[in-house]
């Protein structure tokens, strides 16, 4: 697959992501989740252009407020500090998260589908997941590794992206 049809290939699924997110508006969580093996990233960006909107880097943005809180207080603080990270996102478009994987650090004793979940009550959220979805769950690396987890998908949407041939 080359780049250009790959990313032509994302572009191409904006408008149903568009359909999406008007229709999440009467959901009491309106949080989507990109789900799929490729094209994740892309479609976010894509959807940031059109929506002349920035995605919010979690793991940068996110990493750097918690580098300088004591490991102590890491886990107790990591909701609120993305709280305010997010206030500060400002703009009527959806909050668009990249990079979401510093929410399943194991220190950080955080349940990472509810802390976004928790943002997508008062705004929309289209976030991407760093995992996959297999039998309607959504999953987070391998059983065994210390950052597995395993989700029921209720109270999300899932948006699938593009699947490696």
């Amino acid at each position: 697959m080359t780049h250009a049809f790959a990313l032509s290939a994302e572009v191409a699924k904006l408008p149903a992501l568009e359909r999406l997110i008007e229709e999440i508006n009467d959901l009491q969580s309106k949080l989507i989740l990109l789900v799929g093996s490729s094209g994740k990233t892309r479609l976010l960006r894509a959807l940031a252009r059109r929506l002349n909107a920035k995605p919010l880097n979690v793991g940068v943005t996110l990493g750097r407020r918690l580098a300088v809180t004591p490991v102590s207080d890491r886990g107790f603080s990591t909701n609120e500090l993305l709280r305010e990270i997010t206030d500060g996102v400002s703009g009527d478009a959806p909050l668009l998260l990249d990079n979401l994987e510093v929410l399943f650090e194991p220190s950080l004793k955080v349940n990472p589908l509810n802390v976004i979940k928790l943002l997508a009550h008062s705004r929309p959220v289209i976030a991407v997941w760093p995992g996959e979805i297999h039998n309607d769950r959504l999953i987070y690396t391998g059983m065994g590794h210390p950052e597995h987890r395993d989700y029921s998908r209720d109270g999300v949407v899932v948006f699938e992206t593009a699947q490696r041939q």
